[in-house]
C-alpha cells in the first residue's frame, strides 16, 4: 500500500467545548490545519496516489463549511440562542463533537466517501489529522 499526505493550513475557525469547565467553554478560535492522509493499492497512470491538483472539491468543501465558521456540538444547549439572537454574525456548522478529536474523526466521515467517489474506489483516506493552532493536534485513523 503506498500513502501520501495533503495539508491545508491557516484555517481560521472557532469553536465551543460546552462541557468544559475552563475557558474551553467560551467560544474561541484558531488558526487550523488539516492533514489528510490517502493510501491506494496501485497508482494512477501518473504514478500518484492522488493527483493533489485534482482535491479541488476538498478545499472547496472547506472553504464552504469551516472557513470563518463557528463549530457547535450538536448537543451544545446554548446553541440556539446564540444562532437565534445572533444568526447574522455566525457562519456555523454542527458536528456531533466539536473537539479536536470530534472534528478529525467528522472530517474522515465526510471526506473519505468523497475521495473514493473521485477515484473510482482507486485511493482512499486512511487518517485525517486536526491541529488546533501549532501546540495541539489530534489524529483519526479507524
Amino acid at each position: 500500500m503506498l500513502t501520501c499526505k495533503k495539508t491545508y493550513r491557516d484555517i481560521p475557525f472557532a469553536h465551543r467545548q460546552h462541557r468544559h469547565e475552563g475557558h474551553c467553554a467560551l467560544i474561541h478560535g484558531h488558526n487550523w490545519a488539516i492533514t489528510l492522509t490517502f493510501s491506494c493499492r496501485e497508482t494512477d497512470p501518473n504514478g500518484f496516489v492522488v493527483d493533489f491538483g485534482d482535491l479541488k472539491y476538498l478545499k472547496d468543501w472547506i472553504q464552504t463549511h469551516l472557513d470563518h465558521a463557528c463549530l457547535f456540538n450538536e448537543d451544545d444547549p446554548e446553541r440556539e440562542t446564540l444562532l437565534q439572537a445572533h444568526a447574522s454574525l455566525f457562519k456555523t456548522y454542527l458536528l456531533p463533537n466539536c473537539s479536536c478529536e470530534g472534528i478529525a474523526e467528522h472530517l474522515f466521515s465526510r471526506f473519505d466517501p468523497m475521495v473514493r467517489q473521485h477515484t473510482h474506489e482507486r485511493a482512499w483516506i486512511t487518517a485525517v489529522e486536526v491541529e488546533e493552532d501549532s501546540r495541539n493536534s489530534a489524529r483519526y485513523q479507524p
